[in-house]
């Protein structure tokens, strides 16, 4: 839907291709007939900009997760399964990886049913883990945080384990892959001289409750705002007006950006704060999405590596506090960075997936050879 899902795919494409293997991703959207998919999609943009209240019942209805029963999303992913088995046996495909929850919807359908001949390994790229991403038909979950795997294991029976984010390596904080980090650096320091830099992200679409608010306030109290407009060009436009603000379309070097800055300001948990976590920059929750990105903000925050500001005041009192030199800028640091330490690396345990699925196809095969022949 937004550009967080496609980043984590394209993360694990890179690593696959750097290890030698042949990886590639397909929008599992654009596997609906009949223009779904892009109906779906400018549904969810619509309402989470326009009418949030609609997307929150939605939300409620469809994807929060706890006990009950409620509409699935499988019928309509279903849809998109000749076309998934297609490609799958068209590219020789050893496994099958959802970073999105509909396509998690439709591999869990088509491998309980016997369609899909590969395993598939769901990454849950979210905080919270809503009932959309699990279905006891797929093969093996990957999770951010071992809380979020405990709860997949739950839910659906399958093998769950914590890998972490999936992040570029460029993202982290002592790396020398973040070259335009002097630049940005520059760029703050002319439009606003000793005040700290604050990111402020309204994801790939600019979506955001009360941004222009934000803005004034951080400007008003010595702050210096750089809003992630995405693609939203009125908003850019409209905040490109406000001295003392700097308002960007889509950035191409997140990475200097993030360890130029001092603090982001987050409303969907999303890929966007992971990257700042990965690049050592405290994360404050702010006016959250509603559905998703207020149980993820919420959920980010109970695992103490963010913090959530209710109202303006506690805004500006986290940031404050996480933009200045001292021991809560570096405990916030240090839980953040504790996300990416020990875990296993999502590619790998995907690959040792699709390794045993393949020893185990070989032992098949030899002893239906032994069969044949002694039959």
């Amino acid at each position: 839907m937004g550009a967080g899902h496609d980043t984590v795919a394209a993360e694990l494409v890179r690593r696959a291709r750097e290890r030698g293997d042949t990886a590639q991703t397909v929008d599992v959207l654009a596997l609906l007939p009949y223009g779904l998919g892009t109906v779906l999609r400018c549904l969810y943009r619509g309402s989470v900009r326009h009418f949030p209240w609609a997307y929150a019942a939605v939300y409620r209805l469809f994807l929060r997760p706890g006990p009950g029963r409620r509409p699935s999303g499988t019928p309509l992913a279903r849809l998109a399964g000749g076309r998934l088995r297609e490609l799958a046996r068209r590219t020789g495909a050893d496994v099958v990886v959802p970073v999105f929850h509909l396509g998690a919807q439709l591999t869990g359908h088509l491998r309980d049913r016997g369609l899909l001949p590969v395993p598939t390994a769901v990454l849950v790229i979210d905080f919270e883990v809503h009932r959309q991403w699990l279905h006891p038909g797929n093969d093996h979950y990957l999770c951010l945080t071992e809380d979020a795997a405990r709860e997949a294991r739950g839910s659906t029976g399958r093998p769950a384990e914590r890998c972490g984010p999936v992040v570029a390596p460029e993202f982290f904080a002592g790396t020398t892959g973040a070259p335009g980090t002097a630049g940005w650096r520059d760029v703050f320091g002319r439009l606003g001289p000793g005040r700290p830099a604050v990111v402020l992200s309204a994801g790939a679409w600019g979506v955001g409750s009360h941004l222009d608010a934000t803005v004034r306030l951080l400007t008003d109290h010595g702050f210096l705002p750089v809003v992630l407009c995405g693609g939203n060009r009125r908003l850019r436009r409209t905040l490109s007006g406000a001295p003392g603000v700097l308002a960007l379309g889509w950035v191409t070097d997140m990475p200097g950006l993030l360890h130029a800055a001092r603090a982001l300001v987050d409303n969907a948990a999303g890929q966007t704060a992971v990257q700042a976590l990965a690049a050592g920059l405290p994360v404050v929750g702010h006016r959250p999405l509603p559905g998703h990105g207020a149980d993820g903000v919420r959920r980010m925050a109970a695992l103490g590596v963010s913090e959530v500001a209710e109202d303006e005041t506690e805004l500006l009192g986290a940031l404050r506090r996480l933009t200045a030199p001292g021991p809560a800028r570096e405990q916030r640091i240090a839980a953040g960075h504790a996300l990416f330490t020990e875990n296993g690396d999502a590619l790998t345990l995907v690959t040792d997936l699709a390794d045993g699925s393949r020893a185990r196809a070989r032992r098949r095969e030899r002893a239906y050879g032994r069969d044949a022949r002694t039959g």
